[in-house]
Formats: structure tokens, sequence, C-alpha cells
């Protein structure tokens, strides 16, 4: 029998989502389009995002310990060194994006079930310094939903450093089991699953949340 949202928020106290690829349209199908525009094999910018993932280029920016004029130099080289010539500040123009409205939907059932919710981002530049004109539309509505945002670019830790979700967890005043963490890349859900959060993989978002209903016991469509 499928619970109310009363009993289920017994079992889990938030739901945390992580930004682009989730709420905001996956930056690799960006990625994709721009490596075909520009001669470089499938997932060549991915595959150099992965590389040393804890201390690259990207790493670093996410971190603040570069900032864009610092990081274009590294990026730059890393492609080079990975045999391709790349743009590195039109590879960041590419994650503006556009929000998912069911995704949306699903945000505004999960409050209005009475569930905390929380934006987990790795982020270059804060949503509030982001430029206006590469902000997806709509983007500043859907963050004023989030209870609380997390940032690596204001907390200095990013996404996969299990440091981020304690501080998630704190800021919500929960513990990792009362959590359900939804991501588009695994190696970001590994560590929270490790905690103790119930973790979704975000490719499709329908199946993603089918298999959000199915845990929360509700809809939110």
């Amino acid at each position: 029998m499928t619970s109310s949202a009363a009993d289920v928020a017994s079992e889990y106290k938030a739901v945390l989502f992580d930004f682009g690829g989730v709420i905001l349209s996956s930056p690799f199908d960006a990625f994709a389009d721009y490596e075909r525009a520009n001669g470089l094999p499938e997932n060549f910018l991915r595959t150099i995002n992965a590389t040393n993932h804890t201390d690259n280029a990207w790493a670093k920016l996410e971190r603040s310990e570069v900032d864009i004029e610092g990081f274009a130099p590294l990026f730059e080289a890393e492609a080079r060194a990975a045999g391709h010539k790349v743009d590195a500040r039109a590879v960041l123009a590419l994650l503006a994006g556009v929000i998912r409205p069911e995704m949306v939907r699903a945000l505004d059932a999960i409050r209005a079930a009475g569930l905390s919710t929380a934006c987990l981002t790795n982020n270059f530049v804060s949503f509030d310094d982001f430029p206006g004109e590469a902000r997806a539309p709509d983007r500043d509505e859907v963050l004023a939903r989030f209870d609380v945002i997390i940032e690596s670019s204001k907390i200095g830790v990013r996404k996969p450093d299990p440091r981020f979700y304690e501080i998630a967890c704190e800021t919500l005043g929960v513990v990792p089991e009362e959590c359900v963490f939804l991501d588009d890349l695994g190696v970001n859900l590994k560590p929270a699953r490790a905690m103790g959060m119930t973790t979704i993989k975000v490719d499709d978002p329908a199946n993603a949340l089918a298999v959000l209903e199915a845990a929360l016991g509700f809809s939110v469509a």
C-alpha cells in the first residue's frame, strides 16, 4: 500500500538535487554538439574532466582555487595533452542549459509533502554571480524553491568529496539515512550512498522520477 506523505516523512526528511544534469538539462548534450562541430572524438570533454578528476583544471575551478583566467590555460593544456585543441571559454559557455519542468514539478510536490529540499552543485561561479545572460530562463525562480543551496565555489569543497555531503546534512539538520539524492554522475553518488543516502542516477529524467516516487511513496508528477 502506498504510504501517505506524513508516513514517508518519518523515513525521509530531505531530497537533495544536483543542478546541472538534473534540474537543468545535461551539459553533456551541449558537450557532444561542441565535439561534433569541432571534429573532436566522442566524449572527449568528459574524458578530460574525468582524468585526475580530484585535481584537474575543472576541479580547481569548482573549488575556487583558480578563476576563469587561470582555468583556461590549464584546461586547454589538458586538452592538448589528450591530442586536441579546445577553447576553454567556449566550453564553459555550454553550461547554461534549460530547466526541466518535470523536475520542478517534482520539487514542488516534495515541498508540499513537507520534506526539506537542497540543491547540491559543483560550480565555478556562485549562482549569485553568474552572468545574467548566461542563466537558464526561470533559473532564479527555481532556485528560490530550495531550502538550502550548497555550492562548491562557496564552500571550497566539491562533489564527490564526502565533506560536501556532510555540510549539506549539517545545514539541513538531517542525517544521510534520511536523505534521497539525485545526480547524473555515478562518481558523485557513490560516496553519498556509502554514507547512507538513498541515491538515484539521472540518465533519463522520467525513469529517475519513477524511482524517486517509489522511494518516497507518493506522486511527484
